[in-house]
């Protein structure tokens, strides 16, 4: 198994800071299907890369610094233990988000 937490906030600000000097993104892991994807500009996006049944997904958890390491690990964790039981984050998160447009929908025709 890899290892797991490599990453440290000052890390982060080194990477960040390195692909903002080098112009192009660049990926740093923390381990266990977690990354870091920086940006040129300085923003970094949170990433969980993960597989089923032979199948590579990836879930965006979010941007550094709105998200910290430790909140972007908490999301891998809750999203691996979707995918332990069964379930497929992205496919969570997008049946989470048309419930969610459906109930706006449905509420501003009650209000109409």
């Amino acid at each position: 198994m890899a290892a797991t937490h490599t990453l440290s906030d000052k890390a982060i600000r080194a990477a960040l800071a390195a692909a903002g000097e080098a112009g192009k993104s660049r990926k740093i892991s923390d381990g266990g299907g977690l990354l870091l994807e920086a940006r040129p500009t300085g923003s970094g996006w949170w990433r969980f890369r993960y597989w089923i049944d032979s199948r590579e997904g990836m879930l965006s958890l979010g941007t550094y610094p709105e998200v910290s390491l430790k909140d972007a690990r908490q999301r891998r964790d809750e999203a691996r233990k979707l995918i332990a039981a069964g379930g497929d984050p992205s496919s969570e998160r997008k049946t989470l988000k048309a419930d969610k447009a459906a109930r706006v929908e449905a509420q501003a025709l009650a209000d109409a």
